[in-house]
Formats: C-alpha cells, sequence, structure tokens
C-alpha cells in the first residue's frame, strides 16, 4: 500500500486545565487552580495523526522541528502513529497553549517562532511524496509550504497524484494543479478580496488558485463546493447521523484537520469529489462531537508534579468530596499493588498515590532498587482506573507531602501494624484516618525478585 504524506508545520498543542472561583486581586481576571496538562501534535502534527490513526496505516509526515524541549517532545508524540521526515528549522519549535477552565478556553499564549528553513529538500523527503498515493498539504504559515524546493515537487506531482491543501492566512497560495483547496469561510474571504459571501469566494478562488475545486468549510453548515466547470458552488451538508451524534458545547479545534485528512483519505481511495467532500463533513462533524483535538490529548503532566496532586485535592475538598491517599515503592508492578489500590479507591471520590522517588526506594531497598525508575512508575500508576494522582517524595517517610495533602483517609497494607506507620500521627492531626486493608498473599516486590533471578 502507498504511504499518505501529509507535508506541513507541527506544532505542540498544550491544554492547562484547572478551575477558575475567584478573581485575581490586582485585576477582574479569573485565577486558575491547575489540575492537569495535556499535550497532542498540532497543525500538520495534529492531521498526519488524525490520517494514521482514522484511515491509513502507512503516513509520513514532512515537517521542520527544532532542537528543543518543545520539538523533542513533539517527535516523540508523533512517534507513535506516523513517520517523521524532519526538515531543518530555523528558530524554536512552536508551542501553543490554551488555558482552560470548565471546558472554556481563557487565554492562549504561544511560544516558538521557528520557521521552515531554506535547505536543500532531503533525499528522503523527496523518496516519501514521489511515492505518496495522496498529499495532504497542511500549512501553519511557518514557511514549510513556502520551501521552494518543496513547491516545485508539488507542481510536477499535483497532475498525477491527489494534492490536497489547507492553506493559512499567513502561508502562499496552492501550487497549481492541487485538486482540493479547503479554507474556511472567512480565510476564503480573505484570501479572495472583494467577494460578497463564501460561495463566490469558493468559486473564485478555484479559478485563482487553478485548482480542481475548492471546498470552503462552514462550521455545522458543512461545505461549500466549486467543481469543475463554471455551474454555482453546491452545498454539502451534514448528514443527518452525523449531525445527531452533536451536544453539548464543541471544542472545534482541529476540525479544520480533520476536514483535510479525511478529503485526503477518500480522494486517495478513488472518491470522486463531491463523495470526498461528503464524507470529510460528516468526518469532522463527528470529531467536533466526540470532543475535538482534545480528546487525542496525552496527560503531559509532569510524573510527580506536585501541583496536580495538590490541586486534586483541593477541588476534592471544595466540592465536599473525600480525598483518600496512599504510598510505596510501587517497584514492579503486580497483583497485590492493583488490589490495594482498588481497595484505597472504594473509600472515597478520589485516589492520591504517594510514590518513594528513587533516591528514596535506594535508601530504604539498597543499591539495587528501584527495578524500574520513578518517572515510569508514576505513569504506570497513572495508567490504572483507580488512580487519580501521584505525588513523588524523596523522605524516607511521606510525612511531609501528607501535610500539605490532608487526606481524609490514609491506606496501607495489612502486613503493616498501625504503630509501625510514622505517618499516622500526621494524618489524624489533620482529621484524618488511617485504614488497613488485606493484601493479597505471596505477593511483593522483594519476594518477585528473589524468586526470579
Amino acid at each position: 500500500m502507498t504511504p499518505l504524506v501529509v507535508v506541513g508545520d507541527a506544532l505542540l498543542d498544550v491544554d492547562v486545565e484547572g478551575t477558575a472561583e475567584r478573581l485575581c486581586p490586582e485585576a477582574p481576571v479569573p485565577v486558575v487552580d491547575v489540575e492537569r496538562r495535556w499535550q497532542r501534535p498540532g497543525g500538520a502534527g495534529l492531521a498526519a495523526t488524525l490520517l494514521a490513526t482514522r484511515t491509513a496505516p502507512e503516513v509520513v509526515l514532512v515537517t521542520a522541528l527544532g532542537d528543543d524541549d518543545a520539538g523533542r517532545r513533539l517527535a516523540e508524540l508523533l512517534a507513535h502513529d506516523v513517520q517523521v521526515v524532519r526538515l531543518p528549522m530555523d528558530g524554536e519549535t512552536v508551542c501553543k497553549t490554551r488555558l482552560r477552565a470548565a471546558g472554556q478556553s481563557l487565554a492562549r499564549v504561544d511560544t516558538g517562532g521557528g520557521r521552515a528553513a531554506r535547505a536543500p529538500l532531503p533525499g528522503r523527503a523527496v523518496r516519501a511524496l514521489r511515492s505518496a498515493g495522496a498529499i495532504l498539504v497542511s500549512d501553519y504559515g511557518r514557511g514549510v509550504a513556502a520551501h521552494p524546493g518543496l513547491r516545485d515537487l508539488l507542481t510536477e506531482l499535483a497532475p498525477r497524484v491527489p494534492v490536497v491543501w489547507d492553506p493559512h492566512p499567513r502561508g502562499p497560495a496552492p501550487v497549481p494543479g492541487v485538486r482540493l483547496a479547503t479554507p474556511n469561510d472567512s480565510e476564503a474571504l480573505a484570501f479572495a478580496g472583494d467577494c460578497s459571501d463564501a460561495a463566490d469566494a469558493a468559486h473564485t478562488l478555484r479559478s485563482t488558485w487553478s485548482c480542481t475545486a475548492t471546498a470552503v468549510t462552514v462550521g455545522p453548515r458543512g461545505a461549500l463546493l466549486a467543481g469543475p466547470g463554471d455551474g454555482p458552488p453546491v452545498t454539502v451538508p451534514v448528514s443527518a447521523p452525523a449531525r445527531a451524534a452533536g451536544h453539548g458545547r464543541p471544542d472545534t479545534c482541529g476540525a479544520g484537520d480533520r476536514f483535510a485528512s479525511a478529503a485526503t483519505a477518500a480522494l486517495a481511495g478513488g472518491s470522486e469529489l463531491t463523495a470526498a467532500v461528503s464524507s470529510a463533513v460528516d468526518a469532522a462533524s463527528r470529531f467536533v462531537a466526540a470532543g475535538g483535538a482534545a480528546a487525542l490529548s496525552v496527560d503531559g503532566t509532569p510524573a510527580g508534579e506536585p501541583e496536580s496532586a495538590f490541586g486534586l485535592a483541593d477541588r476534592v475538598r471544595r466540592q465536599g468530596g473525600r480525598l483518600v491517599a496512599t504510598g510505596g515503592c510501587f517497584d514492579l508492578l503486580h497483583p497485590g499493588h492493583v488490589s490495594l489500590l482498588r481497595q484505597a479507591r472504594s473509600l472515597g471520590d478520589a485516589l492520591v498515590v504517594c510514590l518513594n522517588s528513587d533516591e528514596s526506594v535506594r535508601g530504604l531497598k539498597g543499591p539495587a532498587r528501584p527495578v524500574v525508575p520513578a518517572e515510569d512508575r508514576a505513569r504506570l500508576l497513572l495508567e490504572l482506573e483507580s488512580v487519580d494522582a501521584v505525588v513523588v517524595f524523596d523522605e524516607p517517610s511521606p510525612e511531609q507531602v501528607l501535610a500539605r495533602l490532608r487526606p481524609d483517609v490514609w491506606v496501607k497494607g495489612g502486613d503493616y501494624a498501625e504503630a509501625d506507620l510514622p505517618e499516622a500521627g500526621v494524618v489524624r492531626r489533620h482529621g484524618g484516618e488511617v485504614v488497613l486493608v488485606p493484601t493479597v498473599a505471596g505477593y511483593s516486590t522483594t519476594h518477585l525478585l528473589t524468586h526470579h533471578r
């Protein structure tokens, strides 16, 4: 099977989520108590990820990435689903951070001004494009779509390979011969100049850009398709089943990327233009209804970051809930751990795990431990349904972290006696109780290591 190739500017998208229940005393703006940070590929990276996870088994992304923290994190996220062909970048990778509370965006902060360097196109990029079954140009105005060598190659390929071009106001016009251009209505009106409405703009741009068709997206109304010939654009509406899927307050972030990627996949599969645009309209509508780009995010909260666990504790208390905490090394996660965590979570509304750091484990268990580093232990714990947050501590005992968390319940396995828990006094001093739960016989990390060497 020939790959689908996405060409364009990949970004790192971050959502910082929290609660906003008070105003800043210095200015009438909300104060957001941060609870979680979510990360995902953005821009052309999102379009490529959508193609790979929704449609095509083999997707190649040709993009510029900086050698910086955002670029490395973005490359790591992309590697799960797509093959990345890197172009050199001048400057730092763009990171777009949305500050959100109660499902509502309050502000966006953009950092990094990197642009694709005008270096020769790498041979790997040329080979990927020449082997493509279809090409999506996902332009975010950061220089990839303006690369002279890339534009020359796309101009050569457009007559024989379906090329979909998702333009950007700060980017160049599509190359001649593009099969489908996909601006939204506000972009189309800006590109077309003096046009009176989106339909007029769709017709004008098809001619101006010398493309086979232009599909101007018009939100929940679908798209306006100006195809070959001189006829007026036709409306391609959202189908009844896709419309029925919508509910609540939609997050439209990424809807244009979903539309363009779905149209690309349809054209690669041999669909004619109207059918491709119709499937893209429905795909974008269902995508928004399912939560938009945010649904593709992964937890980017650093493992053990105290604010995450303490923010959760504050929220549970404000809502009148019952906070449970437990602690330990959790090295080589086993059924005994899972049983303990499940029992602990059943005792309240949220569970925080206080995790011994690598240094703390070495002090308790010896220089050969831990087997699994703290970052990975935290990641594994957070994958469990019973665990809501993890906080890492360096001391032999979690007394200091418990003084800040102030849990209603502190849970330990029944192999401990309450008198053996130095942290019990801290828990009770803040009004909490200590609960010892039964353990699963025969399971401990030390036992597993001793009997499997």
